[in-house]
């Protein structure tokens, strides 16, 4: 539900980017990065807190499943360009924000 209602204040494309669904994965590794770096400095949370944060929360807020959708639909109307770039940036952005997560815990905490 927080990705749907998220999404509506992301405009949909940016050059043909599918932006919405790049956006709110950014922001759930960046997240992940955080949680992470928190696990890490406080000890392993209980299991339960662990999967509904982790699994639950953040698995159903950045679901890979719809960025798979978008990039079918761009290569299935041949933007291979479009589709190449969208799944650079998901990638180099994602792994990017995940790291930024982790370094924003560290000099808060």
């Amino acid at each position: 539900m927080t990705r749907v209602a998220l999404s509506h204040y992301i405009p949909p494309t940016l050059v043909h980017v599918p932006l919405a669904i790049l956006c709110i994965n950014i922001i759930g590794c960046l997240a992940m990065g955080m949680i992470t770096e928190i696990f890490t400095i406080y000890g392993p949370l209980p299991n339960q807190w662990r999967y509904f944060i982790v699994s639950g929360f953040l698995g159903g807020f950045t679901t890979f499943s719809a960025f798979a959708l978008e990039c079918g639909i761009l290569i299935e109307k041949s933007d291979y360009l479009i589709a190449g770039l969208y799944v650079f940036l998901n990638v180099v952005l994602c792994l990017t924000a995940y790291f930024i997560g982790l370094k924003i815990v560290k000099i808060v905490i």
